[in-house]
């Protein structure tokens, strides 16, 4: 018999989390979207899942839609064009908020993401407010990657957490786990980067707000089917900005110390 005091747990909540939704951006990805969804499904039952296509001129939408109609868990967002991938995750962001869930995960659809892991990152976020899957922190795999791929993500995330003091070792990395309330801590309205550069910004940002960040190491592996979206545009822009932000924040600490304003505490595992 359940007594009052006991917690009753719906079937789409994931223990010590909540309700989780799995954003997973699209453009040009209908070699990949079915086996992703299948992945994740297998992996991690009760979250739901959101597909959010930039009008993928390969059919990716279409697809994404027939996935919806078939599995409850599944819901697709439409939107205009090629609108890159910082902008996909925000809007997936607002989704979350405007349907009450407590977490959301930003996954790729190129199978590089693991959804194997996904239950790893998830009981990570039992106990902290951001869940990094992270490539570069002790048990982690990178499969299939070339050396200048693997030189420029090393160099760019050493650079990252000199620049701007964040003791996160994949800055870059796009596997995470947020839970709302450290999404409404942040000042997402400020953020104004893609690719690379969003990943290191909401680091930032994460970590200025104080809150819990932790990284679980996962095994990311180079896509099998279809092109990557990086580019030499991409990473330039990452490295403008983080230089850029770098700048700012030692401006910002040095007026501080100026005018005697205490820096404040940021939690840490």
């Amino acid at each position: 018999m359940i007594q009052a005091t006991d917690t009753i747990r719906r079937p789409d909540e994931v223990p010590g989390v909540g309700r989780v939704l799995v954003v997973i951006p699209t453009y040009n990805e209908a070699d990949n979207i079915a086996a992703i969804v299948a992945r994740v499904r297998r992996a991690a039952p009760a979250v739901q899942i959101l597909i959010a296509d930039d009008n993928s001129p390969d059919g990716t939408g279409a697809l994404a839609d027939a996935l919806a109609d078939s599995d409850a868990h599944v819901q697709v967002m439409h939107r205009e064009g090629k609108q890159g991938l910082g902008a996909a995750y925000l809007a997936g962001f607002d989704w979350a908020r405007e349907r009450c869930y407590q977490a959301v995960v930003e996954m790729d659809a190129d199978g590089s993401h693991a959804p194997e892991d996904l239950p790893a990152l998830l009981r990570a976020a039992r106990d902290a407010d951001v869940v990094i899957g992270s490539r570069w922190t002790n048990g982690a795999r990178v499969v299939n990657w070339p050396l200048r791929r693997l030189l420029l993500s090393r160099f760019g995330n050493l650079y990252a957490r000199l620049a701007l003091g964040m003791p996160v070792s994949d800055a870059t990395g796009g596997y995470r786990v947020y839970r709302l309330s450290a999404l409404d801590a942040i000042d997402l309205a400020s953020v104004c980067s893609q690719g690379y550069s969003f990943q290191v910004e909401l680091s930032r940002l994460a970590h200025q707000a104080g809150v819990r960040i932790v990284e679980v190491p996962i095994t990311f592996a180079e896509r099998e089917r279809g092109d990557s979206k990086m580019s030499p545009r991409i990473v330039a822009e990452a490295l403008w900005r983080i230089t850029t932000w770098g700048v700012q924040d030692r401006r910002q600490a040095v007026r501080r110390g100026l005018h005697g304003t205490p820096t404040g505490q940021v939690r840490w595992p």
